[in-house]
Protein backbone atom coordinates (compact mmCIF):
# COMPACT_ATOMS: atom_id res chain seq x y z
CA UNK A 1 0.00 0.00 0.00
CA UNK A 2 2.83 2.32 0.48
CA UNK A 3 4.45 1.63 -2.51
CA UNK A 4 1.18 2.23 -4.80
CA UNK A 5 0.35 5.55 -2.11
CA UNK A 6 4.00 7.02 -3.55
CA UNK A 7 3.89 6.14 -7.03
CA UNK A 8 0.31 8.05 -6.59
CA UNK A 9 2.17 10.91 -4.99
CA UNK A 10 4.46 11.38 -8.39
CA UNK A 11 1.69 10.60 -10.76
CA UNK A 12 -0.20 13.77 -9.64
CA UNK A 13 3.26 15.69 -9.20
CA UNK A 14 2.50 15.74 -12.69
CA UNK A 15 -0.41 17.98 -13.17
CA UNK A 16 1.87 20.75 -11.83
CA UNK A 17 3.08 21.40 -15.13
CA UNK A 18 -0.75 22.18 -16.11
CA UNK A 19 -0.32 25.74 -14.53
CA UNK A 20 2.18 26.69 -17.32
CA UNK A 21 0.44 24.47 -20.47
CA UNK A 22 -2.72 23.62 -21.44
CA UNK A 23 -4.56 20.24 -21.09
CA UNK A 24 -4.56 18.79 -24.28
CA UNK A 25 -4.78 14.72 -25.55
CA UNK A 26 -1.30 14.13 -25.79
CA UNK A 27 -1.06 14.46 -21.97
CA UNK A 28 -3.85 12.73 -21.06
CA UNK A 29 -1.93 9.57 -23.08
CA UNK A 30 0.69 10.41 -21.02
CA UNK A 31 -1.25 10.29 -17.58
CA UNK A 32 -2.88 7.10 -18.47
CA UNK A 33 0.35 5.21 -19.88
CA UNK A 34 1.82 6.32 -16.43
CA UNK A 35 -0.80 5.46 -14.42
CA UNK A 36 -0.89 1.64 -16.28
CA UNK A 37 3.11 1.64 -15.45
CA UNK A 38 2.60 2.13 -11.87
CA UNK A 39 0.11 -0.08 -11.59
CA UNK A 40 1.67 -3.02 -13.28
CA UNK A 41 4.88 -2.57 -10.89
CA UNK A 42 2.47 -2.60 -7.84
CA UNK A 43 0.72 -5.95 -8.77
CA UNK A 44 3.16 -7.43 -11.28
CA UNK A 45 5.80 -9.14 -9.10
CA UNK A 46 8.68 -9.70 -11.96
CA UNK A 47 11.34 -6.66 -11.74
CA UNK A 48 12.38 -7.48 -15.41
CA UNK A 49 9.07 -6.57 -16.45
CA UNK A 50 8.94 -3.85 -14.71
CA UNK A 51 12.97 -3.10 -16.41
CA UNK A 52 10.94 -3.51 -19.27
CA UNK A 53 7.97 -1.26 -19.12
CA UNK A 54 9.96 1.53 -17.59
CA UNK A 55 12.10 1.38 -20.73
CA UNK A 56 9.65 1.16 -23.15
CA UNK A 57 7.62 4.34 -21.08
CA UNK A 58 11.06 6.27 -21.66
CA UNK A 59 11.86 5.30 -25.42
CA UNK A 60 8.47 6.33 -25.91
CA UNK A 61 8.90 9.72 -24.20
CA UNK A 62 11.01 10.80 -27.45
CA UNK A 63 7.47 10.07 -29.66
CA UNK A 64 5.34 11.69 -26.79
CA UNK A 65 7.38 14.40 -24.76
CA UNK A 66 4.85 14.75 -22.49
CA UNK A 67 5.89 11.67 -20.97
CA UNK A 68 9.13 13.55 -19.90
CA UNK A 69 6.91 15.40 -17.35
CA UNK A 70 5.99 11.83 -15.76
CA UNK A 71 9.27 10.61 -15.45
CA UNK A 72 9.47 11.20 -11.70
CA UNK A 73 7.36 8.27 -11.16
CA UNK A 74 9.19 6.25 -13.51
CA UNK A 75 12.42 7.20 -11.38
CA UNK A 76 11.02 6.36 -8.28
CA UNK A 77 9.85 2.77 -9.65
CA UNK A 78 13.12 1.88 -10.64
CA UNK A 79 14.98 2.91 -7.06
CA UNK A 80 11.87 0.51 -6.00
CA UNK A 81 13.76 -2.36 -8.04
CA UNK A 82 17.09 -1.37 -7.38
CA UNK A 83 18.01 -0.85 -11.13
CA UNK A 84 20.10 2.82 -9.98
CA UNK A 85 21.47 3.14 -13.37
CA UNK A 86 18.15 3.13 -15.33
CA UNK A 87 16.91 5.32 -12.43
CA UNK A 88 19.85 7.58 -13.06
CA UNK A 89 19.40 8.11 -16.75
CA UNK A 90 15.35 8.93 -16.77
CA UNK A 91 16.53 11.46 -14.05
CA UNK A 92 18.66 12.69 -17.00
CA UNK A 93 16.13 12.47 -19.61
CA UNK A 94 14.04 14.50 -17.51
CA UNK A 95 16.21 17.06 -17.77
CA UNK A 96 16.94 16.78 -21.11
CA UNK A 97 12.98 16.75 -22.25
CA UNK A 98 12.80 20.25 -20.09
CA UNK A 99 15.73 21.67 -21.80
CA UNK A 100 14.11 20.60 -24.95
CA UNK A 101 10.83 22.02 -24.67
CA UNK A 102 12.71 25.42 -23.40
CA UNK A 103 9.83 26.94 -21.53
CA UNK A 104 10.35 27.37 -17.51
CA UNK A 105 13.70 25.64 -17.15
CA UNK A 106 15.10 27.09 -13.86
CA UNK A 107 11.04 26.40 -12.42
CA UNK A 108 10.90 22.83 -13.97
CA UNK A 109 14.43 21.56 -13.17
CA UNK A 110 14.15 22.71 -9.67
CA UNK A 111 10.62 20.86 -9.57
CA UNK A 112 12.51 17.65 -11.06
CA UNK A 113 15.32 18.07 -8.55
CA UNK A 114 12.78 18.25 -5.74
CA UNK A 115 10.94 15.48 -6.97
CA UNK A 116 13.96 13.08 -7.74
CA UNK A 117 15.23 14.00 -4.04
CA UNK A 118 11.74 13.18 -2.63
CA UNK A 119 11.40 9.87 -4.70
CA UNK A 120 15.20 8.59 -3.18
CA UNK A 121 13.96 9.55 0.46
CA UNK A 122 10.92 7.94 0.13
CA UNK A 123 12.50 4.99 -1.24
CA UNK A 124 14.93 4.65 1.31
CA UNK A 125 12.15 4.74 3.82
CA UNK A 126 10.03 2.68 2.31
CA UNK A 127 12.98 0.25 2.32
CA UNK A 128 13.41 0.54 5.82
CA UNK A 129 9.83 0.04 6.37
CA UNK A 130 9.13 -3.49 4.50
CA UNK A 131 12.57 -4.29 6.17
CA UNK A 132 10.97 -3.66 9.71
CA UNK A 133 7.75 -4.99 8.85
CA UNK A 134 9.63 -8.85 7.85
CA UNK A 135 11.09 -8.45 10.93
CA UNK A 136 7.89 -7.88 12.80
CA UNK A 137 6.79 -10.63 10.74
CA UNK A 138 9.47 -12.94 11.56
CA UNK A 139 9.26 -12.14 15.02
CA UNK A 140 5.51 -13.14 14.93
CA UNK A 141 6.20 -16.28 13.65
CA UNK A 142 8.89 -17.00 16.02
CA UNK A 143 6.77 -15.74 19.09
CA UNK A 144 3.90 -17.92 17.68
CA UNK A 145 5.91 -21.25 17.00
CA UNK A 146 7.27 -20.92 20.64
CA UNK A 147 4.31 -20.17 21.90
CA UNK A 148 2.71 -23.36 20.59
CA UNK A 149 5.67 -25.22 21.33
CA UNK A 150 5.14 -23.81 24.84
CA UNK A 151 1.46 -25.01 24.94
CA UNK A 152 2.52 -28.69 23.70
CA UNK A 153 5.35 -28.49 26.91
CA UNK A 154 2.23 -27.35 28.67
CA UNK A 155 0.18 -30.22 27.61
CA UNK A 156 2.88 -32.91 27.75
CA UNK A 157 3.53 -31.69 31.40
CA UNK A 158 -0.15 -31.51 32.39
CA UNK A 159 -0.65 -35.23 30.76
CA UNK A 160 2.31 -36.40 33.15
CA UNK A 161 1.25 -34.86 36.27
CA UNK A 162 -1.93 -36.20 35.69
CA UNK A 163 -0.82 -39.71 34.97
CA UNK A 164 1.30 -39.32 37.77
CA UNK A 165 -1.80 -38.69 40.41
CA UNK A 166 -3.49 -41.67 38.62
CA UNK A 167 -0.48 -44.19 39.14
CA UNK A 168 -0.10 -42.65 42.82
CA UNK A 169 -3.69 -43.52 43.35
CA UNK A 170 -3.69 -46.98 42.16
CA UNK A 171 -0.56 -47.55 44.52
CA UNK A 172 -3.02 -46.11 47.29
CA UNK A 173 -5.88 -48.26 46.49
CA UNK A 174 -3.19 -51.57 46.60
CA UNK A 175 -1.91 -50.41 49.81
CA UNK A 176 -5.27 -50.05 51.15
CA UNK A 177 -6.36 -53.47 50.02
CA UNK A 178 -3.17 -55.17 51.19
CA UNK A 179 -3.95 -53.17 54.38
CA UNK A 180 -7.27 -54.58 54.65
CA UNK A 181 -6.80 -58.06 54.04
CA UNK A 182 -3.36 -58.51 56.14
CA UNK A 183 -4.80 -56.77 59.38
CA UNK A 184 -8.77 -56.57 59.00
CA UNK A 185 -8.99 -59.74 57.03
CA UNK A 186 -6.79 -61.84 59.62
CA UNK A 187 -8.11 -60.37 62.55
CA UNK A 188 -12.06 -61.21 61.16
CA UNK A 189 -10.55 -64.75 60.59
CA UNK A 190 -9.10 -65.27 64.12
CA UNK A 191 -12.39 -64.12 65.80
CA UNK A 192 -14.26 -66.36 63.47
CA UNK A 193 -12.32 -69.17 64.41
CA UNK A 194 -12.93 -68.77 67.92
CA UNK A 195 -16.15 -67.70 67.73
CA UNK A 196 -16.52 -71.44 65.96
CA UNK A 197 -14.36 -73.06 68.85
CA UNK A 198 -16.64 -71.59 71.70
CA UNK A 199 -19.86 -72.66 69.83
CA UNK A 200 -18.10 -76.09 70.00
CA UNK A 201 -17.39 -75.72 73.72
CA UNK A 202 -20.13 -74.25 74.69
CA UNK A 203 -23.03 -75.99 76.90
CA UNK A 204 -25.74 -73.46 77.99
CA UNK A 205 -28.24 -73.25 75.85
CA UNK A 206 -29.01 -69.22 76.41
CA UNK A 207 -25.44 -68.34 74.85
CA UNK A 208 -25.76 -70.64 71.93
CA UNK A 209 -28.14 -67.65 69.77
CA UNK A 210 -25.84 -64.95 70.80
CA UNK A 211 -22.86 -67.40 69.87
CA UNK A 212 -25.13 -67.96 66.15
CA UNK A 213 -25.41 -64.52 65.55
CA UNK A 214 -21.64 -63.35 66.06
CA UNK A 215 -20.73 -66.02 64.00
CA UNK A 216 -23.17 -64.93 60.85
CA UNK A 217 -22.43 -61.17 61.59
CA UNK A 218 -18.28 -61.97 61.50
CA UNK A 219 -18.98 -64.23 58.37
CA UNK A 220 -20.66 -61.33 56.57
CA UNK A 221 -17.91 -58.72 57.59
CA UNK A 222 -15.48 -61.40 56.22
CA UNK A 223 -17.34 -61.60 52.77
CA UNK A 224 -17.87 -57.70 52.94
CA UNK A 225 -14.17 -57.21 53.23
CA UNK A 226 -13.42 -59.62 50.11
CA UNK A 227 -15.43 -57.74 47.97
CA UNK A 228 -14.05 -54.60 49.08
CA UNK A 229 -10.37 -55.93 48.82
CA UNK A 230 -11.43 -57.62 45.34
CA UNK A 231 -12.72 -54.43 44.22
CA UNK A 232 -10.41 -52.06 44.98
CA UNK A 233 -7.39 -54.74 43.03
CA UNK A 234 -9.66 -54.53 40.10
CA UNK A 235 -10.13 -51.30 39.72
CA UNK A 236 -6.69 -50.69 40.66
CA UNK A 237 -5.38 -52.32 37.82
CA UNK A 238 -2.76 -49.57 35.17
CA UNK A 239 -3.50 -51.19 32.06
CA UNK A 240 -0.56 -49.39 30.49
CA UNK A 241 2.04 -51.15 33.32
CA UNK A 242 0.42 -54.44 32.49
CA UNK A 243 0.51 -54.46 28.99
CA UNK A 244 4.45 -52.66 29.03
CA UNK A 245 5.08 -55.68 31.50
CA UNK A 246 3.31 -58.21 29.10
CA UNK A 247 5.67 -56.98 26.31
CA UNK A 248 9.02 -56.39 28.40
CA UNK A 249 8.43 -60.40 29.14
CA UNK A 250 7.79 -61.64 26.05
CA UNK A 251 11.58 -62.41 24.25
CA UNK A 252 10.23 -64.45 21.17
CA UNK A 253 10.74 -61.57 19.05
CA UNK A 254 10.70 -57.68 19.70
CA UNK A 255 7.14 -55.57 20.14
CA UNK A 256 5.81 -52.33 20.02
CA UNK A 257 3.31 -50.91 21.97
CA UNK A 258 1.65 -47.86 21.34
CA UNK A 259 -0.42 -46.69 23.98
CA UNK A 260 -3.25 -44.04 23.63
CA UNK A 261 -5.89 -44.26 25.95
CA UNK A 262 -7.35 -42.22 29.09
CA UNK A 263 -6.84 -43.28 32.70
CA UNK A 264 -10.38 -43.81 33.42
CA UNK A 265 -10.80 -47.52 31.69
CA UNK A 266 -13.45 -49.93 33.11
CA UNK A 267 -12.40 -53.04 34.79
CA UNK A 268 -13.63 -55.29 32.60
CA UNK A 269 -12.18 -53.40 28.97
CA UNK A 270 -8.50 -53.79 30.84
CA UNK A 271 -9.13 -57.76 31.72
CA UNK A 272 -10.51 -58.50 28.26
CA UNK A 273 -7.56 -56.64 26.62
CA UNK A 274 -4.93 -57.81 28.71
CA UNK A 275 -6.24 -61.21 28.48
CA UNK A 276 -6.17 -60.91 24.57
CA UNK A 277 -3.02 -60.14 24.86
CA UNK A 278 -1.51 -62.88 26.52
CA UNK A 279 -3.30 -65.10 24.53
CA UNK A 280 -2.22 -63.21 21.20
CA UNK A 281 1.67 -63.19 22.06
CA UNK A 282 2.03 -66.62 23.39
CA UNK A 283 0.21 -68.08 19.79
CA UNK A 284 2.49 -66.00 18.52
CA UNK A 285 5.76 -67.75 20.14
CA UNK A 286 3.97 -71.03 19.50
CA UNK A 287 2.61 -71.30 16.13
CA UNK A 288 4.47 -68.09 14.37
CA UNK A 289 7.78 -67.32 12.49
CA UNK A 290 6.88 -63.76 13.18
CA UNK A 291 9.89 -61.20 13.67
CA UNK A 292 8.00 -58.32 14.83
CA UNK A 293 4.96 -57.79 16.96
CA UNK A 294 2.65 -54.24 16.96
CA UNK A 295 0.14 -53.83 19.25
CA UNK A 296 -2.00 -50.45 19.36
CA UNK A 297 -4.61 -49.77 22.17
CA UNK A 298 -6.14 -46.47 21.42
CA UNK A 299 -9.37 -44.80 22.96
CA UNK A 300 -11.84 -42.83 20.64
CA UNK A 301 -14.85 -41.17 21.90
CA UNK A 302 -17.39 -44.06 20.93
CA UNK A 303 -15.34 -46.76 21.57
CA UNK A 304 -11.78 -48.58 22.68
CA UNK A 305 -9.43 -50.30 20.12
CA UNK A 306 -7.12 -52.92 19.82
CA UNK A 307 -4.85 -53.76 17.35
CA UNK A 308 -2.41 -56.52 17.13
CA UNK A 309 -0.52 -57.40 13.98
CA UNK A 310 2.76 -59.71 12.98
CA UNK A 311 4.51 -59.49 10.23
CA UNK A 312 4.33 -63.43 10.29
CA UNK A 313 2.86 -65.71 7.31
CA UNK A 314 0.32 -68.68 7.04
CA UNK A 315 1.30 -72.31 7.20
CA UNK A 316 1.15 -73.48 3.66
CA UNK A 317 -2.16 -74.68 1.79
CA UNK A 318 -4.13 -72.25 4.54
CA UNK A 319 -5.62 -69.06 3.31
CA UNK A 320 -8.25 -66.85 4.86
CA UNK A 321 -12.13 -67.40 3.95
CA UNK A 322 -15.22 -68.13 5.64
CA UNK A 323 -14.97 -71.66 5.00
CA UNK A 324 -11.69 -72.72 6.71
CA UNK A 325 -11.57 -69.19 8.94
CA UNK A 326 -11.90 -72.33 12.28
CA UNK A 327 -8.79 -74.28 10.42
CA UNK A 328 -6.76 -71.14 9.98
CA UNK A 329 -7.09 -70.19 14.00
CA UNK A 330 -6.52 -73.87 15.19
CA UNK A 331 -3.30 -73.68 13.27
CA UNK A 332 -2.39 -69.88 14.77
CA UNK A 333 -3.41 -71.39 18.21
CA UNK A 334 -5.61 -68.54 18.71
CA UNK A 335 -8.52 -69.31 21.14
CA UNK A 336 -11.44 -67.52 18.87
CA UNK A 337 -14.13 -69.27 20.93
CA UNK A 338 -12.28 -67.56 24.04
CA UNK A 339 -12.06 -64.07 22.48
CA UNK A 340 -15.18 -64.32 21.29
CA UNK A 341 -17.23 -64.92 24.16
CA UNK A 342 -15.54 -62.27 25.94
CA UNK A 343 -16.01 -59.97 23.01
CA UNK A 344 -20.01 -60.70 23.46
CA UNK A 345 -20.55 -59.57 26.84
CA UNK A 346 -18.82 -56.36 25.80
CA UNK A 347 -20.85 -55.83 22.54
CA UNK A 348 -17.38 -56.33 20.75
CA UNK A 349 -16.32 -57.00 17.59
CA UNK A 350 -13.55 -59.03 16.24
CA UNK A 351 -11.39 -58.67 12.64
CA UNK A 352 -8.65 -60.79 11.50
CA UNK A 353 -7.30 -59.43 7.96
CA UNK A 354 -4.10 -61.14 6.90
CA UNK A 355 -1.90 -58.43 4.78
CA UNK A 356 1.67 -59.01 4.69
CA UNK A 357 1.06 -60.24 8.87
CA UNK A 358 -1.61 -62.00 10.54
CA UNK A 359 -3.76 -58.92 12.19
CA UNK A 360 -6.23 -58.30 14.77
CA UNK A 361 -8.49 -55.51 15.11
CA UNK A 362 -10.99 -55.43 18.15
CA UNK A 363 -13.53 -52.61 18.84
CA UNK A 364 -15.35 -52.49 22.19
CA UNK A 365 -18.26 -49.79 22.30
CA UNK A 366 -18.46 -47.31 25.02
CA UNK A 367 -22.15 -47.47 25.37
CA UNK A 368 -21.33 -51.67 25.86
CA UNK A 369 -25.27 -53.55 25.65
CA UNK A 370 -24.40 -56.60 27.63
CA UNK A 371 -25.61 -59.38 24.47
CA UNK A 372 -28.01 -62.27 25.91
Amino acid sequence: MRHLENTGLFILSGFFFLFFRKLDYFFVCAFLLCLCLCCTSYFAQSKRLHLVLCTAFIAAAFLIPELFLFFPAVFYVLLLDQYHVPALVCSVLYFYGIWSEGKQIPLFSFWGIFLFLLAFRLQNRTEAAECLEQRLMKLRDDSTEKNLLLEEKNRMLAEKQDYEIYAATLKERNRIAREIHDNVGHLLSRSILITGAAKALNASDALSPVLDNLDHSLNQAMTSIRSSVHDLHDESLNLKEAAESLTSDFTFCPVTLHYDMGFEVPREIKYCFISIIKEALSNVARHSNATLVQITMREHPALYQLCIEDNGTLEEGLSLSENNREALFSSRGIGLSNMNDRLKILNGNLQITIQKGFRLFITIPKNRVLRL
